[in-house]
């Protein structure tokens, strides 16, 4: 019989300051080991003489895995504890950490990877174990922090690698990124009270949903993120992709016709929970990939190029970090605005931001300054929207479903922003400098237009979105639909 998640008292539970600050730990370790290979690829293509499209592994395994493990594991945290499986994945990625340093081959880096894409769950459970260990006036806040603090370790993890190369090799980054796993296990085993009452451990688990959907996404982001090698009609892309959703299909027949799915796609019956992926899809395909391709090419090009800039990767670097720590710093405001206002409106506002941002940058290709205030100004519409999107997941689906929901955010936003990467880099490709790979004006405006047309469609759904009261009696009517299927 299933119980409810029931409310746990001041007493019971340790102080807000410190579940704050445990989660912020776990959420920073997961964003940290995503994105402290990039900076790694070159020497790891140096020691073990092996190409881009080789080393390019070591990115795609860990892709691949992370996806797959936000939604499943999302879903057993909701059924079995998000605190137990929180612990578990980091320990999954510590063990990862260590076949990566120890293993002397390429094949034994790529493997360590895998397992430490199941670090790819620790932002649906902390979204959850933030939900379920918080009063519901402070949730809002903690969720706008904790989803914000993925873009300054992103960065982070960048500066951190690159600091731990210049002083030492790639094999470095396993030892830290291993010891900062199971420091943030700890952490989170002994500092974390067990303040989630379980659906029911009688539950059937979905073996075959498990099974049917790791490699429908597997296939999809494999075919999307090879895309540009192979070309985006390629027979091999669209086998993969079209693979891919031959098997989602599947997947998706499967889940509904059972009591006890893996993923449960009845929770998309929700007007906002449906809108809200909806929305995340194509600002994925836009604004919240577009900042993180084209600032660093503009920057770096040089001043010679149609368009460029021409300054120093440590100065590129250090604009870059900049901007991800504005959205850290201003993460908590963006999280009132939505506790205030409310998600739907913070989102709005996030992308109407984003719109003038990238309209400043557009504008601002040849000169330094204001194409980097025009970056700190697309950084913040992105930290509003990535801040709602967590809050609106949290509005829609029942608190017993809170990790699961933020999984198929979490998944949703890593497919769409791996289309958006490639439609974003054929558009800087489908105009260049005779005689070179250089991208002419024509070819980023081209971005520019893909990118604004992705906000104004993204505006009107999210008009579509019924603030939180009104709400209400749908998310109670879909809670109680749920309950009654377990």
């Amino acid at each position: 019989m299933t119980r409810q998640p029931h409310e746990t008292s001041k007493a019971s539970m340790p102080g807000y300051a410190k579940v704050i600050a445990v989660l912020l730990v776990a959420e920073f370790v997961g964003t940290f080991e995503s994105a402290m290979i990039f900076i790694a690829l070159p020497s790891l293509m140096q020691d073990f003489q092996a190409d881009a499209a080789a080393v390019g592994w070591a990115v795609t395994a860990f892709l691949l895995v992370a996806a797959a493990s936000a939604a499943i594991c999302g879903r057993l945290g909701d059924i079995y504890g998000r605190k137990k499986l929180l612990v578990i994945v980091l320990l999954i990625s510590v063990v990862g950490s260590i076949i990566s340093f120890s293993f002397g081959s390429l094949e034994g880096v790529i493997i360590g990877r895998a397992l430490q894409g199941a670090a790819g769950a620790t932002l649906p459970l902390c979204l959850g174990l933030a939900r379920e260990s918080l009063p519901k006036a402070k949730v809002p806040g903690v969720i706008a922090l904790i989803a914000g603090s993925s873009f300054l370790a992103g960065a982070g993890g960048n500066l951190i690698a690159g600091i731990l190369l210049e002083v030492g090799n790639w094999p470095a980054l396993f030892l830290v990124s291993g010891t900062m796993g199971v420091i943030a296990a700890a952490l989170v085993l002994f500092l974390l009270n067990n303040t989630h009452v379980s659906q029911g451990t009688n539950q059937k688990i979905d073996y075959i949903g498990g099974i049917l959907f790791a490699p429908a996404i597997a296939l999809v982001l494999y075919g999307l993120t090879n895309s540009t090698a192979w070309g985006l009609f390629s027979g091999r892309t669209m086998a993969f992709v079209l693979g891919g959703l031959a098997v989602a299909a599947l997947w998706c027949w499967w889940e509904l016709r059972i009591t006890n799915p893996m993923i449960n796609l009845r929770l998309m019956r929700a007007n906002k929970m449906a809108l809200t992926q909806l929305c995340t899809a194509i600002l994925g395909i836009g604004p919240l990939v577009a900042v993180g391709v084209l600032t660093p090419i503009i920057l770096l090009s040089p001043s010679t190029d149609p368009v460029g800039l021409g300054v120093s990767p440590s100065v590129g670097g250090m604009i870059i970090f900049s901007a991800a720590a504005l959205c850290f710093i201003g993460s908590p405001f963006s999280g009132r605005v939505a506790a205030a206002v409310g998600a739907r409106r913070a989102l709005l506002v996030g992308i109407v931001i984003s719109l003038v941002g990238y309209a400043v940058m557009f504008w601002a290709q040849h000169n330094v300054i204001t194409f980097v205030i025009a970056t700190y100004v697309i950084s913040i519409g992105t930290m509003f929207a990535y801040t709602a999107f967590p809050n609106l997941v949290a509005e829609a689906v029942p608190v017993q479903n809170t990790s699961e929901g933020m999984g198929i955010n979490t998944v949703t936003r890593t497919i769409f922003m791996a289309v958006g990467t490639t439609v974003i880099t054929m558009a800087l490709a489908s105009s260049t400098v005779a005689g070179s790979t250089v991208p002419t004006e024509s070819s980023f405006l081209l971005a520019y237009i893909i990118i604004a047309s992705t906000c104004v469609v993204s505006f009107f759904l999210a008009l579509r979105i019924k603030d939180e009261a009104a709400d209400t009696a749908q998310s109670t009517d879909l809670a109680e639909k749920v309950a009654a299927l377990d």
